[in-house]
């Protein structure tokens, strides 16, 4: 059962665990399905939509699959204390999905969506569906040097995908 909830009401839940312990978000092309960690998000509106914000290195698998199928769900926990949840999140944020399934491999119970093709996940109930409406590469040499760090190898940049907000719930 999903509970229709308003995501504005849970910003401080989901800025409370960015950058870390970490959010998670699905991708789906075809028949392939992935995770992924996620720290770093924006939650807002943009052009008066409701608008999640993810960013994603161009070598992730999550992008490949971006690229082909422009949806993404984010899947936020409800008690990142447990240590299932903190074991999925390191996992998931360590492992390519080229090479595990990380939904087998961390024991997550993937959950039918609602209006998007990718999947929610059981364990991290509160859940945002989205569809890709802009996307925009962050090349390293339009930042500021004090952000130089996150960039070990220069050429691994982000992109940044703006996913309206078209379905957000809670899984009971």
């Amino acid at each position: 059962m999903k509970r229709d909830v308003n995501i504005f009401e849970h910003m401080k839940t989901i800025s409370d665990l960015m950058p870390g312990p970490g959010i998670l978000v699905t991708t789906k092309t075809g028949d392939k399905s992935n995770v992924m960690t996620i720290g770093w998000g924006t939650l807002g509106i943009e052009w008066g939509t409701p608008i999640f914000t993810i960013y994603i290195r161009k070598s992730r698998y999550t992008c490949e699959l971006l690229e082909k199928n422009p949806e993404f769900t984010v899947c936020i926990p409800a008690n990142v204390d447990d240590s299932k949840i903190r074991k999925a999140l390191a996992l998931c944020g360590s492992k390519t999905g080229r090479d595990v399934d990380k939904f087998e491999a961390a024991g997550l119970t993937v959950v039918e969506p609602e209006l998007v093709k990718t999947p929610a996940i059981k364990e991290f109930p509160l859940t945002i569906e989205c569809k890709v409406v802009f996307k925009m590469e962050q090349p390293v040499a339009n930042l500021d040097s004090k952000f130089a760090k996150f960039y070990p190898e220069p050429t691994d940049e982000h992109i940044a995908f703006y996913g309206e907000i078209v379905k957000s719930y809670v899984i009971e």
